[in-house]
């Protein structure tokens, strides 16, 4: 029988990586966009042309609800949220609503949705090491506690305990996975390791001479999209639904990122290319991430492939190839 499966957040990144994911293992794939003429929608459409499209809203529970009926899904993903954490700041009540309220909004749509048979749909809540915020151990495992330093984390807070609250009251199969920074040739522009490899591939073909940057001594964990969304599935996958970070165990600063990048093109003498500016630090700094995934890798079987170099090299490429073409070349 084909497992059928609802992603919300489908043109992210994640939801990208996953949508083709589930295909592979014979899914049918339902994914939810927000408006009728999302620009974005096109981008799904190319990418995974067998994703049946559906319109829906985290902040509309009866648009939800239509979304549960249509798809009729054994597995639901929730990745929509807005993810962007300096934008958090300048607008902490939507941030709120979407990537806090949203996940309630989900949660009791499939609790409706599923009536007496709670355990028919499986949900995966995405939650984030933003959570750790100012980090009360190192590295940060499931039992860490939370101390979320921007609107994002306190919102992605607020949905993960709510997670957590429909899987104990209802008995909802109900998963959240704790994902520390994840990249890939998808980044959205806006995130600081893609705003990093186009400034590369742009600056190595000559198309720009210099990166402005916020604080570049910042440490993060960073893995590839790619894998992170491997272990979402396998979450769902357990026959009982538990939560997981998920890491690469290294983090690295922002300006090592910036060393193989650069190199990577043949420039060493990268700090005369690149500058910080104040206006891009953040107002309160995440300054030390590292996940402790020993849980995910016993239970899920879940590791890496892709190494942080070969991140960089990956992303550094990728954007070699889209600026030539947009150059023509």
């Amino acid at each position: 029988m084909t497992k059928r499966a609802l992603i919300t957040g489908v043109t992210g990144q994640d939801g990208m990586y996953l949508s083709r994911l589930l295909l592979s293992k014979g899914y049918e794939v339902f994914g939810l966009v927000r408006g009728q003429n999302n620009p974005k929608r096109q981008i799904i459409e190319e990418w995974a042309p067998e994703v049946k499209i559906l319109t829906g809203d985290l902040l509309d529970q009866s648009s939800l609800l239509r979304a549960l009926n249509a798809s009729q899904p054994d597995e639901v993903y929730n990745l929509g949220a807005i993810s962007f954490v300096a934008y958090s700041w300048e607008n902490a009540q939507l941030t709120s609503q979407v990537t806090g309220l949203g996940v309630l909004n989900i949660l009791e749509a499939i609790r409706l949705y599923a009536g007496d048979d709670i355990e028919k749909v499986r949900f995966y809540q995405a939650s984030s090491s933003e959570m750790f915020g100012r980090v009360q151990e190192v590295p940060q495992r499931e039992t860490t506690l939370l101390w979320p330093r921007s609107p994002y984390g306190v919102a992605k807070v607020y949905g993960h305990y709510m997670t957590i609250n429909y899987r104990e009251s209802y008995g909802m199969h109900a998963s959240s996975g704790v994902l520390f920074n994840h990249e890939s040739p998808l980044r959205g522009p806006e995130f600081v390791t893609r705003k990093i490899s186009i400034a590369v591939a742009r600056i190595a073909l000559g198309l720009q001479e210099q990166l402005t940057l916020g604080n570049i001594d910042a440490k993060r964990d960073w893995g590839f999209a790619g894998d992170y969304v491997d272990a979402m599935w396998r979450m769902l996958q357990q026959d009982t639904a538990d939560d997981y970070v998920i890491s690469t165990g290294e983090t690295h600063e922002v300006r090592e990122y910036l060393d193989i990048a650069f190199n990577h093109v043949g420039i060493s003498d990268w700090e005369k290319h690149v500058f910080q500016d104040p206006q891009f630090f953040r107002p309160a700094e995440v300054d030390l991430l590292i996940g402790d995934a020993a849980k995910a890798h016993e239970t899920l079987g879940w590791k890496p492939t892709l190494s942080f170099d070969g991140l960089v090299k990956k992303m550094v490429d990728a954007d070699l190839e889209n600026e030539k073409a947009k150059a023509g070349r």
